[in-house]
């Protein structure tokens, strides 16, 4: 059984769509699933266990009508029986139609309705991953939304440890910061002298605690400043998602903007604390349902995250208000 999705935005999307593609795999364990993603999103699946091959396309304004022909010609080509897809314009909506895919499910709008076979509610106000799942629907696919499965492969795992030894970083774990853009704005950046702030108290109160900057490409220059504020920080340059993946898994604790790593803290069930722009922690965080609450949101009121005040993000992360 060969089965598509077309899962269009950045890594977060693509991690919070793992648990459809999980549920996908365990009803279906021969099926053979390939993502249409936006190309700077395709490192996403180097965590995935369940997809075979992605296919990059450049979804919205940046379209071209080669690429749209393009896709069109690989999705008849190979010939899939099933497509997901989260895309709700009419470009898309008639590639698929003329791909000659049987069934094609996606949400219910115009386009959809009229060139799908299944067409389910668009309910955007629930958690993300909740939204995705409900795609299933059509296919008899009816059980809970499972939680978010990641596979770090060992490589990266090695070079995560191999970077904590040559930092002397011990048993006592780490705190791990990163000071890049939100998902909803990406100019939306928390300022270098709150980091500066955050960290100054974290070594103040807990001086045995190593804090390690997460530095990206996004993130390179909030992290030579906060560096220059506070020189004893530990910087971590991973090469790739399966190393920032690891990396995270070995936090004491996690502390982030609404990016594609708090999805990564979320997926592996570390101690998250989640500021936020202009996305809010229901649509990105799962429900709480038990009595351990893992996973934590700052929302600013004024949809930039800037404004969120460094004793508001430090009272949450000493549990004092």
């Amino acid at each position: 059984m060969q089965v598509l999705a077309l899962v269009p935005g950045g890594i977060s999307e693509q991690l919070l769509f793992f648990p459809t593609l999980e549920q996908l795999k365990q009803a279906f364990p021969k099926a053979e699933i390939s993502v249409v993603v936006e190309p700077t999103a395709a490192a996403a699946y180097r965590v995935s266990k369940v997809v075979k091959s992605t296919i990059p396309y450049p979804f919205g304004k940046n379209n071209s009508p080669a690429d749209w022909a393009n896709l069109l010609g690989i999705v008849r080509d190979r010939e899939y029986e099933v497509v997901l897809t989260a895309t709700q314009d009419w470009a898309t909506a008639l590639l698929l139609w003329l791909s000659g895919i049987p069934t094609r499910i996606g949400y219910q709008g115009s386009a959809n309705n009229l060139f799908l076979t299944a067409t389910v509610p668009d309910k955007p106000q629930q958690y993300a991953a909740f939204r995705y799942h409900d795609l299933l629907g059509p296919l008899d696919l009816v059980e809970p939304c499972p939680e978010t499965v990641i596979n770090v492969p060992q490589g990266d795992i090695g070079w995560v440890e191999g970077q904590l030894q040559t930092q002397e970083i011990g048993d006592q774990g780490y705190v791990l910061m990163y000071p890049g853009p939100t998902d909803s704005h990406n100019q939306d950046i928390y300022p270098v002298e709150n980091w500066t702030a955050i960290a100054q108290d974290f070594q103040r109160r807990q001086p045995g605690l190593p804090l390690v900057l997460l530095q990206q490409p996004e993130t390179a220059d909030a992290v030579k400043a906060i560096v220059q504020g506070v020189p004893s920080l530990k910087i971590m340059r991973p090469d790739n998602l399966g190393q920032i993946a690891a990396l995270v898994a070995g936090a004491n604790l996690l502390l982030a903007t609404d990016s594609y790593v708090s999805e990564l803290g979320v997926a592996l069930s570390v101690f998250t604390l989640v500021l936020f722009g202009g996305n809010t922690p229901a649509d990105r965080l799962p429900p709480v349902d038990d009595t351990e609450q893992r996973f934590l949101g700052i929302t600013s009121t004024t949809n930039q995250v800037a404004d969120i005040a460094v004793d508001t993000v430090l009272s949450k992360v000493w549990g004092e208000g």
